[in-house]
């Protein structure tokens, strides 16, 4: 049963039925601390998701809160297995922000991405030349830098090249396909990678013209759904101050009302493929 789930939707997953089990059984945080001679830092971050739970602690917390159905012990005990596991991100995650290495674990196991992008490319959609271009500059080193770029491209291979590759949504400016890059060959070769992506069957492409106006939604945001229904959607959100994911059902509900607004001002997935086809043509 637990095969099921990769190992970050497995987390979540089992911090959510701990959590539960932990309030069925009448326990504030504080208590199964004590209980467990453990600091109250350690239950609220693996309630948080913020660390993960061995199998030994997780089936030591079933048994304090008097779990005894063997399943679901089973179940939960192998979720804590498969959360421990190391995927291709786990050599980079000491360069990498908390909450990016938390949204490429569930970008790997997503069915559906809704993605709205204002300033730059979808990650998935970045060709190498046009990600050296795009990785945030300011304190971060050469060899850094380097790494997103290889971390950018990993994602591109592991989510588009996978058997049964998620469905992905993106609406973008115009100004993003309009400023790809300042040398000729870039944008060249950025532009002609967009209208190729256009053809794939999961990938739907729609620009926001600047005919649709002025408009007060600025900041990128991506949205993962799951193949499950009983896993939440979870939106990632991009800002100059740190980036963030949320996983609050009423937090994320509002952005994908937005992304849907933002899909119907925008032009559809054939007039985009062909203004694209456009601009490249302009190039010559």
């Amino acid at each position: 049963m637990t095969a099921t789930y990769g190992p970050t939707v497995g987390r979540r997953r089992l911090r959510s039925a701990l959590r539960t089990a932990r309030e069925a059984a009448s326990f504030t945080q504080e208590q199964v601390a004590q209980e467990m001679d453990w600091s109250l830092s350690k239950i609220i971050r693996i309630e948080s998701g913020a660390v993960g739970v061995s199998p030994i602690d997780a089936r030591a917390l079933l048994r304090l809160y008097g779990v005894t159905d063997k399943p679901r012990i089973d179940e939960l005990v192998g979720l804590a297995r498969s959360s421990r596991a190391r995927r291709w991100w786990s050599s980079y995650t000491s360069a990498l922000p908390a909450p990016y290495t938390a949204y490429i674990g569930l970008e790997a196991e997503t069915s559906s991405v809704l993605c709205y992008t204002p300033t730059k490319l979808p990650a998935l959609f970045q060709t190498e030349a046009y990600a050296a271009k795009a990785v945030r500059r300011g304190q971060a080193s050469a060899d850094e830098q380097s790494q997103v770029v290889e971390v950018r491209l990993a994602r591109q291979r592991e989510v588009l090249g996978k058997q049964d590759p998620p469905r992905i949504t993106a609406v973008i400016d115009e100004a993003v396909v309009r400023r790809i890059a300042s040398d000729p060959r870039t944008k060249r070769e950025q532009l002609e990678r967009l209208v190729s992506l256009c053809g794939e069957p999961n990938i739907t492409i729609q620009v926001l013209p600047f005919a649709a106006g002025v408009d007060g939604f600025s900041n990128p945001f991506a949205i993962l759904e799951f193949p499950d229904p009983a896993d939440d959607a979870v939106m990632y959100l991009e800002n100059g101050l740190g980036d963030d994911v949320v996983d609050q059902p009423d937090l994320v509900g509002p952005y994908r009302h937005e992304f849907e607004r933002l899909r119907e001002m925008a032009l559809s997935p054939t007039e985009t493929r062909e203004m694209i086809k456009r601009i490249v043509g302009e190039l010559e």
